[in-house]
């Protein structure tokens, strides 16, 4: 016969003590319990316990206060808090500190057995994964990063992939927090079920309650079949909610009792459902804004904000640019089976240059777009910048017209305009020229004086 967890249940409260100690052993755990803190950790020192419940408020000593003496003696104890809901700050600041969970005063037990499973889980998780972590930090699946700051990211997602609870990723558009987001889920033991996406800026207000919790046949006019909300979808597994900043007000207590809970009740159901989907989530606008003008809630705020990885900015990281575009040249070599896809030195120095307000999305569509438009397999500066204008033609007409150009110096100078734009290379000025290519040689023959010094060397005969 298997032994039961053993549980330290710390809490000022005796009845609240005497009530768990009588209620745990029909659950199928070992209970001690203890109403004065500094008796627990003496207890600590002398005993090993699988699982601590502590309150955060006590009169000898304070949640934080606790965390850092027990993980200080035990490194790699599992503390479950509970606490009233006027200290959520300060069991927030705990979970931060390395408590596991915690849970709002009142709840079921139900509730309480639930999130003591997952921390025993979790724990056995850490046993088996800690010695594989190593070898995943050097080349993290899907993402590619060499500077400091998102090294660190990726470090703290690893860490944080361990365990049960809630990430905020945040940062600009475009950085890269769903990458991070899949990267958690793949890091996790979840990684076999489900990791489903959902962008709340995207909901519609009239389906919004169904997609999110699902609905029953029957539920309303529409409803025709039972249909899953991203919760039941996600059991087991990962739900990222995308833009968790823009979600309606009337949605987010029930988004919280789902996560409180960790089941759902569908539109039209008389019974809940299991619902124990990890929650990422990310936002591109502070939620601390929201906070101020009332539009998201503070409980859910500090429910999500648990674990918080800031995504900076690509113009930060201009370490990070190489490794995503090679990262980019390399998928595109593996679909298209074409030979492997490099970028010049040159091509290199001015994509590390760029300010890329878009950030890694705006960089891999550059790097596609490139691609596109080369036909070779080492990416020049002009690959990158072909099908952006090469003169604000306007402001050269005018400019040559003050100096009084003749049409024939007109021509010339635009011509050795767009050739330096190209680096030389005849078949994408004449592109943007609107030229055949041996029109364009022609004129080149033409009107060579001048030009010599846009075409960096002769370029050979191409064939038509």
């Amino acid at each position: 016969m298997s032994k039961l967890p053993t549980v330290l249940i710390v809490d000022d409260d005796a009845a609240v003590v005497s009530w768990l100690v009588e209620s745990l052993p029909e659950e199928g755990f070992q209970p001690l319990g203890e109403t004065s803190a500094r008796r627990a950790l003496e207890l600590l020192s002398e005993r090993e316990f699988d699982l601590v419940i502590s309150d955060v408020e006590m009169p000898e000593m304070r949640g934080p206060e606790f965390m850092r003496t027990v993980l200080k003696r035990r490194p790699g104890q599992m503390v479950l808090l509970i606490t009233a809901f006027g200290s959520i700050d300060l069991a927030v600041e705990s979970v931060r500190a390395g408590a596991v969970d915690f849970l709002a005063k009142p709840f079921r037990i139900e509730v309480l057995v639930l999130a003591m499973k997952r921390a025993l889980r979790e724990r056995q998780l850490r046993r088996e994964v800690g010695p594989l972590r190593k070898a995943a930090r050097g080349a993290p699946s899907g993402l590619a990063a060499r500077s400091k700051a998102m090294r660190r990211i990726l470090d703290l997602a690893q860490r944080v992939a361990g365990t049960h609870l809630p990430v905020l990723i945040t940062g600009e558009s475009g950085v890269g927090k769903g990458a991070v987001a899949r990267f958690i889920h793949e890091s996790s033991d979840r990684r076999g079920a489900k990791y489903v996406q959902l962008n709340c800026a995207a909901l519609p207000s009239g389906i919004a309650e169904a997609e999110l919790f699902g609905v029953r046949r029957g539920a309303f006019t529409d409803a025709r079949e039972d249909r899953a909300g991203v919760f039941e979808q996600a059991h087991a597994g990962t739900l990222f909610l995308d833009e968790v900043g823009e979600l309606a007000m009337e949605l987010q207590p029930k988004l919280l009792q789902v996560l409180e809970s960790s089941s759902v009740r569908p539109l039209g159901a008389m019974t809940d459902v299991p619902a124990d989907a990890r929650i990422v989530a990310a936002t591109n606008q502070p939620l601390e804004e929201a906070l101020r003008e009332r539009r998201f809630r503070t409980d859910l705020y500090h429910r999500l904000n648990v674990v918080r990885l800031e995504i900076p900015p690509l113009r930060e990281r201009a370490e990070d640019i190489e490794p995503i575009a090679e990262q980019v040249l390399q998928g595109i070599a593996e679909r298209s089976g074409r030979g492997p896809l490099t970028i010049s030195v040159e091509a290199m120095r001015w994509l590390r240059s760029q300010a890329w307000p878009g950030n890694v999305r705006e960089l891999i569509n550059a790097v596609e777009r490139a691609v596109a438009f080369a036909d070779r397999d080492v990416l020049a500066t002009e690959d990158f910048t072909l099908d952006q204008p090469p003169v604000q033609s306007s402001a050269f007409a005018e400019a040559s017209a003050q100096e009084q150009l003749t049409l024939a110096e007109f021509e010339r100078a635009y011509i050795r305009k767009v050739l330096a734009h190209t680096g030389g290379h005849k078949a994408k000025a004449a592109k943007i020229l609107g030229l055949d290519r041996r029109t364009l040689y022609r004129k080149v023959a033409e009107l060579a004086e001048g030009l010599d010094g846009a075409v960096e060397k002769p370029e050979p005969t191409e064939p038509e």
